[in-house]
């Protein structure tokens, strides 16, 4: 696995520089410097898309458990999250620079995959949802592109028109007003976040500094 992390690692970093300005060079490493210095090195001399997706790269097959740090308004009912294990995996790895696959294992229910691209003008966060025999959910790769240049660390995704359009055939209007968002620290923490007008938001918070057992494939997962 740590040959597969370096792998994709190294693939994004090379990306990476060669979107770097010419009159530029990545600061020296210095003896101690700790496994995320050439992710930040090289995310210095990218633009913000790039920085953020070599970010993500440099955790490519680990996984890591989460936990729910804001669910507002709360639940008034049973909630698909509340008291099950959280688990993110970083897989989806070969062209890590532009595109990376997280499917996102809510205990036993492995129907849910990030899959983050690098755009012309940006990032794009599409929800692949699956049923247990592979076959695509009738909600499924719904979300946006950003439509700011965002940074290293946060980028956000307004809800686009084909998943406004996908919400309100499928009757989930509420959706229509969705904000997705992610955040990345390497070695330290990964946010996942959902919000829209009103009030509503859910975050779920991954701890990057120790990784966890590696949980099934994602279905419908060919790989």
């Amino acid at each position: 696995m740590n040959t597969i992390r370096l792998t994709a690692l190294s693939a994004a970093l090379v990306a990476l520089a060669a979107c770097a300005p010419s009159d530029q060079t990545a600061p020296a490493a210095t003896p101690g410097d700790d496994a995320a210095a050439p992710v930040a090195a090289a995310a210095a001399a990218a633009e913000p898309a790039d920085a953020f997706m070599a970010a993500l790269a440099s955790h490519c097959g680990q996984a890591f458990a989460g936990r729910i740090v804001a669910n507002e308004p709360a639940p008034t009912g049973p909630d698909a999250f509340e008291g099950q294990p959280l688990v993110m995996h970083v897989r989806g790895c070969d062209d890590p620079a532009r595109e990376l696959r997280v499917p996102f294992h809510v205990g036993d229910d492995h129907s849910r995959t990030w899959v983050i691209t690098r755009t012309d003008d940006g990032l794009r966060l599409k929800h692949d949802h699956r049923h247990e025999d592979g076959s695509p959910d009738v909600q499924t790769m719904y979300g946006g592109d950003t439509a700011t240049p965002g940074t290293a660390v946060r980028q956000e995704f307004p809800v686009d028109a084909e998943s406004i359009e996908l919400f309100g055939r499928t009757g989930a209007d509420v959706s229509t007003t969705n904000t997705w968002a992610m955040e990345i620290e390497p070695g330290s923490r990964f946010l996942y976040e959902l919000s829209r007008p009103g009030g509503r938001m859910f975050q779920v918070e991954f701890d990057l500094t120790t990784p966890v057992a590696e949980p099934p494939a994602p279905w419908g997962a060919t790989d």
